[in-house]
């Protein structure tokens, strides 16, 4: 493809991509298809070519059918998982980064985009509070922001050399603590790095889905007193089910008596630390060890982007550099390489620093908290409406079940709480299907909910208005049809 044809297509490309993405709002969230039904509509069956397709014939229709077999986080009613809309200036972004093809695990072979990246870094540190002298990355997600700053933590609390002995350098075992509601990255963490699950300890939490102290302080004390060794404490900045936040600051002073690595899981709340109204015990990060937070959650970078960031920018050199002698680089240059497990690395950096210097730091608290103020408005009219019972309300997450009239009366016997259980999974079910709107669930003390999470520029209040109608209508429709079955 020569440059003539490369810019007639990307013209194209463009036009139709504006296009459909304007178009999202109007349509459903997602159709009902089977994983059959899509793959014959892509013709994805059949066997990999003999003989190539002119690229203009591949594209002239390449668009329409993936937005017409796709589900939208963009879409204005997408109120399911911790997926934002892509800003556009990212899409954009990312087509530079492409069209550069920077390796961005050196300097040598990135100069622009490891100082952009390292800027970037910089950025994000500043915003949540977390200090303008840490260091970090830009990984592909939450797990693997997380798993980083991990596997920092594990280096730098082990009493013995882990890096080269491994978990045979000592008979002692290595135990983190977490509350039950922690994202599943840590069970991959400890898995993957060969401590095995049972290096975790679950503590409980409260009727606020926060971390009950009294037991985290427990936990630890019988393990020391086992002959384990307590390394890390994780607190959770906002819980992926119903945006819960543990209190950090007390956590932070347990692991200052302990000598533990204190650290944030912010994945999905840790950018609203940025907010001047943010609750204290979220701007509590500041004082972590390390945090992993998610662009591409609260920041509306395209996927991907997750960031780790460390207080000690030398943790993650202790816990990843290595110095073969195919790398010649200069000590006083940023080399990502040195600071986690990849060695290739995209020019993930280039989406969120457009982003960042387009809305700024006001535009990025101004829409953070419209999502925020959307989520207890709508928290607010679930409340009004009887058919509803509202469980939870916090960051932008509002979870809720939809309750008929006639089991009311009886909430919180077995009977009713079984029914009410099996009625809103097969309700979740329908709206994701119906196209109208798309939730998710959560279980809170046992109870299956509905699950309500807004990080979307496009959301506003008519759209939030229209859920409880869509909701309520459709909870007719199964509970009839479960009365007769």
């Amino acid at each position: 493809m020569d440059a003539a044809e490369f810019k007639r297509l990307g013209h194209q490309l463009i036009d139709q991509l504006a296009e459909a993405m304007a178009s999202v709002p109007a349509g459903p969230v997602m159709r009902n298809e089977s994983p059959t039904s899509v793959r014959r509509a892509l013709d994805l069956e059949g066997p990999l070519p003999e003989h190539g397709t002119d690229a203009a014939t591949i594209f002239k229709d390449l668009t329409p059918r993936l937005f017409e077999h796709s589900l939208f986080n963009a879409h204005p009613r997408f109120f399911g998982y911790i997926t934002a809309p892509p800003a556009p200036i990212g899409v954009l972004g990312d087509l530079i980064a492409s069209g550069l093809n920077a390796n961005v695990g050196s300097w040598i072979l990135s100069p622009a985009a490891t100082e952009i990246e390292a800027q970037t870094i910089r950025w994000i540190s500043e915003f949540i509070g977390f200090g303008p002298k840490a260091g970090g990355l830009l990984v592909s997600g939450g797990n693997m922001a997380n798993m980083v700053c991990f596997w920092a933590a594990r280096v730098a609390k082990a009493k013995w050399n882990i890096r080269t002995a491994g978990l045979e350098g000592s008979e002692e075992r290595l135990r983190v603590y977490t509350s039950v509601d922690t994202h599943t990255w840590i069970q991959k963490a400890t898995d993957l790095s060969g401590l095995g699950t049972d290096a975790i300890r679950w503590i409980e939490t409260d009727e606020h889905q926060r971390m009950n102290l009294a037991a985290l302080r427990e936990a630890i004390a019988e393990d020391r007193g086992s002959g384990d060794v307590p390394f890390m404490v994780i607190g959770t900045g906002g819980s992926v089910g119903t945006g819960a936040i543990d209190a950090l600051e007390e956590i932070a002073q347990i692991c200052r008596e302990h000598e533990l690595w204190f650290h944030v899981d912010g994945a999905y709340g840790g950018f609203a630390a940025g907010l001047p109204d943010a609750p204290a015990s979220l701007r509590a990060l500041r004082l972590a060890d390390s945090v992993a937070v998610d662009p591409h959650k609260w920041l509306y970078a395209p996927l991907e982007a997750g960031c780790s960031l460390v207080r000690d920018p030398e943790a993650l050199t202790r816990a990843f550099a290595y110095h073969p002698a195919y790398f010649h680089w200069e000590e006083s240059a940023t080399n990502f390489v040195e600071l986690g497990p990849q060695n290739s690395r995209s020019f993930r950096a280039l989406k969120v620093w457009l982003a960042l210097r387009q809305a700024g730091a006001a535009g990025y608290r101004r829409m953070i908290g419209d999502d925020v103020a959307l989520s207890r408005y709508m928290a607010e009219v679930l409340r009004k409406n009887p058919a509803f019972e509202v469980t939870s309300q916090s960051l932008s997450i509002t979870t809720f079940r939809y309750v008929p009239e006639d089991r009311r009366s009886s909430v919180g016997t077995e009977a009713t709480e079984r029914y009410l259980n099996e009625l809103n999974a097969d309700l979740n079910d329908r709206i994701q299907k119906s196209g109208e709107a798309f939730v998710s669930n959560a279980v809170i003390r046992g109870r299956y909910v509905l699950r309500a999470c807004i990080v979307n520029f496009h959301t506003t209040r008519a759209d939030v208005d229209a859920l409880p109608e869509i909701v309520a209508r459709i909870g007719r429709a199964v509970d009839s049809e479960k009365r007769r079955s």
